[in-house]
């Protein structure tokens, strides 16, 4: 999820409705004349995919060694093309095209309410994510763009308080706008960015010498890198330790695209199930690519020294890189759009729940802003790694709109056989989703509790 997941769905409906109590994620079914082309229908798709997951994903190969982060990430992304081919189906079946409403088809008012709790928590994981990165990468950033003789304790490198007076002056007046349509464009910017920081990792392999300098301490202040041999150069093939629990979850985190997809197909130029299957199936495709090259080499830069959120990484050894700059800045900016992007969802979400079909009300939706913002801003202040963002999010609603709702979803909603290749299919991904996502939460957990 990535963390666009909304957004091209967002678009099209904000351009028109501005109701609070419009239904959840609700695609416009727009005329054969005004469909979406198969190419523009796949950026849209990797769109919704691409998002501040990608910056986890070295971390996850560190975690998992190469062939091991290898077999996760086909498992993950062939688990959610699967997935998306269940929700085609029962679309074409029901002709339901919005996620929540194939949970109130399947489960009534209580599946509806459980897809969006599970909408709501995901996009208040992302906004935690993406504002977690301005956190962290907007002091580099204004410190890059300085006299290297600067201080180091003046105000604007502290990044608790740059992401307190970035909130309340840029993100929260984008944010209580209730028609946000003109900022739905951002989301291909925002592609492109990411796009961009993929060539950047892969180009500045070779500007960072291994082994690593010496005496040089990572921003993090709980390790000092000393790399005095060739092995620290060694990539890992498999690792198995308590930092894996994480990589399923970031995989789950950075492949959700679900809430968007049915939207997307029903703006398809002749829209068949086999026609948007082919869009997903190259969309998730060409989504696995850029994130199995940013991932390897970023791996292949740091080996086992890389950070959680990659970026950081390159702050001990290309503070002042042009190169590292400007992908910076073009993250930084691309936050700053994205988040009230994806708060709008996220809101929706909430004022659904709590009043249903009421009619607009600018107290509720104030308040709703301000709650939900509230909560983003707690947890990206105080959550020390952007891993737990990814680990917990992941483990729990991305699992569970990545592979659980789809499966219970198809088993209820489908008529075929319970010994059909689609039902046994539904039934183990379910069977996954739970199984993965328990063990990991779990992990993730006592991982904490032995840390803290």
């Amino acid at each position: 999820m990535s963390i666009n997941n909304d957004v091209d769905a967002v678009r099209e409906r904000t351009a028109r409705d501005t109701e609070e109590t419009a239904p959840l994620l609700q695609g416009a079914v727009l005329s054969r004349a005004r469909g979406a082309s198969f190419a523009s229908s796949v950026f849209n798709l990797m769109n919704a995919i691409m998002g501040s997951g990608i910056l986890g994903l070295a971390y996850a190969m560190a975690s998992t060694g190469i062939v091991g982060f290898c077999i996760l990430l086909v498992l993950v992304s062939s688990l959610a093309a699967y997935s998306i081919h269940l929700l085609l189906k029962l679309c074409d079946q029901t002709g339901i095209n919005s996620y929540e409403d194939l949970g109130g088809k399947a489960l009534q008012k209580p599946g509806k309410v459980l897809v969006g709790i599970a909408i709501l928590i995901q996009n208040i994981g992302a906004m935690s994510s993406y504002l977690f990165i301005l956190k962290s990468e907007l002091p580099a950033a204004i410190s890059s763009l300085l006299s290297a003789d600067s201080t180091g304790n003046a105000w604007y490198e502290d990044g608790r308080l740059l992401l307190i007076i970035v909130t309340l002056c840029v993100v929260l007046p984008l944010s209580l706008l209730p028609k946000i349509g003109f900022l739905g464009y951002t989301s291909s910017l925002a592609f492109l960015f990411m796009l961009y920081f993929a060539v950047v990792v892969v180009v500045k392999k070779w500007s960072i010498p291994c082994p690593l300098p010496h005496n040089i301490t990572s921003l993090s202040g709980a390790l000092t890198i000393s790399n005095s041999s060739d092995s620290e150069c060694s990539p890992k093939l498999f690792v198995i330790s308590s930092k894996s629990a994480y990589a399923i979850p970031t995989m789950a985190f950075s492949f959700l695209c679900h809430t968007a997809v049915l939207p997307i197909y029903c703006e398809l130029d002749r829209p068949t199930k086999a026609r948007m299957q082919k869009v997903t199936n190259i969309g998730i495709s060409l989504s696995f690519l850029l994130y199995f090259i940013s991932a390897l080499f970023g791996y292949l830069t740091f080996y086992t020294h890389v950070e959680s959120e990659l970026l950081l990484s390159y702050d001990a050894y290309l503070p002042r890189d042009i190169m590292v700059i400007t992908v910076r800045l073009a993250i930084l900016l691309s936050v700053l759009l994205t988040v009230p992007l994806i708060h709008f969802p996220a809101r929706k979400a909430a004022i659904l729940m709590l009043f249903g079909g009421r009619a607009f009300s600018w107290l509720i939706h104030i308040a709703a802003t301000l709650t939900i913002l509230c909560v983003v801003l707690i947890l990206a202040i105080f959550v020390p790694d952007i891993r737990n963002v990814f680990g917990v999010v992941g483990s729990t609603t991305s699992s569970c709109l990545l592979f659980v709702f789809p499966g219970i979803f198809y088993l209820k909603i489908s008529r075929q056989p319970l010994r059909s290749f689609d039902s046994v299919g539904a039934a183990l991904l379910v069977v996954f989703g739970v199984i993965m996502g328990v063990i990991s939460f779990c992990v993730i957990v006592i991982t904490w509790a032995k840390s803290s």
